[in-house]
């Protein structure tokens, strides 16, 4: 696909699994998919290449991570 939309994507996995899922969505993200996830995780958030925050549906902040 050209995009892949994950929603909480490491929810309820222990701390390697969930590495593991990241690794393979930057894997797959470096092949030319473009992989948009939502996440509560600050931590999480920072593996991205672009973070946007939203509160209570609002724009609060950009950020372009890399």
């Amino acid at each position: 696909p050209s995009l892949i939309i994950a929603d909480e994507p490491t929810a309820n996995l222990n701390s390697t699994d969930g590495s593991e899922v990241l690794r393979i969505l930057s894997e797959i993200n470096e092949k030319g998919t473009t992989v948009l996830f939502f996440t509560h995780s600050a931590i999480i958030a920072g593996r991205g290449n672009r973070v946007v925050e939203l509160f209570d549906g609002h724009l609060v902040g950009e950020n372009a991570m890399k």
